[in-house]
């Protein structure tokens, strides 16, 4: 069994914050992330997209941020149990927490943070009958490395940011783009939009609205989109990658069976210190939810900072916790 001082459900950015924070003040942590390295969303889903509102970085690629907080935490020695599931909790005659994961691995620790992110999430799919014979062989739902579509042609669907990110960026690496939305209104930025108007006036990329993939075509790869237009009929648009980006649908997982106020698939806290309705449990970054919440790092990052603090005088009820800025001590000297 494995025993911490506090134990993070989730390695994204708020996760490997909350370790530098908990390291600051003598806590040890383990995370646990049902993915099979730390990083979270911004390994995963977006890895060579910029930020541009951490604060110090005018802009950043997520898996340089993410590589970061790695380096930054490296002096107190986390724990990870990664490619596995956070699955049930049981609390112990001492208060403290025994979790267990999907693969069986036990984890014992007096207080639990809760830093999933969207928490277990899908890529929303089109209702395309042959959509899975093509998934990993031309039909993709999260772009990891851009590299992958240089010279290639490209169909990308939907209206979102996501979309217009995607498309403008790939407008640059890509043999062709084309950018299809069943509706002539999109959902994203109106810089993106304007943008993603320009290229199409430039012959840089293909702007098909009122439009909608409907089939694919191939032999064991994908070679054919089949696009519905609403005033030129079926069109079959030649490809060899088709990108279906209408967001993610966020679930909570076995997490939503531990007795947590819930709403909306979020978790409710206290913006005192981030607490959870059960006693030893917090929830920080997009995971939890209260009044005027924003879905920011930069957010996330300060829930972490104060939920430590409560964290600490949990666990050691007796101590006194005086508080020290690391330009001072540094950080070898806390």
């Amino acid at each position: 069994m494995i025993q911490t001082d506090i134990l993070i459900i989730g390695a994204g950015p708020c996760g490997l914050f909350t370790v530098f924070e908990a390291g600051l003040v003598k806590l040890r942590c383990h995370l646990v992330d049902a993915l099979p390295q730390p990083g979270g969303q911004l390994s995963e889903i977006y890895p060579k997209k910029p930020i541009y509102d951490i604060p110090g970085y005018p802009s950043i690629l997520a898996q340089e941020l993410v590589d970061n907080l790695m380096e930054q935490i490296k002096p107190f020695n986390p724990g990870f149990t990664l490619g596995e599931r956070a699955e049930t909790i049981e609390r112990l005659e001492d208060e403290s927490f025994l979790l267990r994961t999907n693969r069986g691995t036990e984890i014992n620790a007096p207080v639990i943070c809760i830093a999933g992110g969207l928490g277990c999430f899908e890529p929303r799919k089109p209702p395309i009958s042959n959509l899975a014979q093509f998934e990993d062989r031309g039909v993709d739902y999260i772009i990891r490395n851009p590299e992958d579509y240089r010279d290639k042609r490209v169909v990308v669907a939907g209206g979102g940011d996501s979309a217009l990110d995607w498309t403008i960026f790939l407008a640059d690496v890509a043999e062709e783009v084309t950018l299809i939305h069943r509706r002539k209104q999109f959902r994203a930025a109106p810089d993106s939009v304007e943008k993603a108007f320009q290229l199409a006036e430039e012959g840089r990329i293909k702007l098909l609205t009122d439009a909608q993939a409907v089939g694919l075509k191939g032999n064991g790869k994908l070679t054919d989109v089949v696009i519905k237009h609403k005033t030129e009929g079926e069109v079959v648009k030649s490809t060899d990658h088709f990108i279906p980006l209408f967001g993610l649908s966020p679930k909570l997982g076995p997490i939503a069976d531990w007795g947590l106020n819930i709403d909306k698939n979020a978790i409710e806290v206290d913006t005192f210190d981030y607490s959870t309705n059960v006693p030893g449990i917090y929830a920080v970054g997009d995971i939890n939810t209260y009044p005027g919440k924003l879905k920011l790092i930069l957010c996330g990052f300060h829930e972490a900072t104060l939920m430590v603090q409560s964290a600490y005088k949990q666990i050691n009820p007796d101590k006194k916790l005086s508080f020290k800025y690391t330009t001072v001590n540094g950080v070898e000297g806390f």
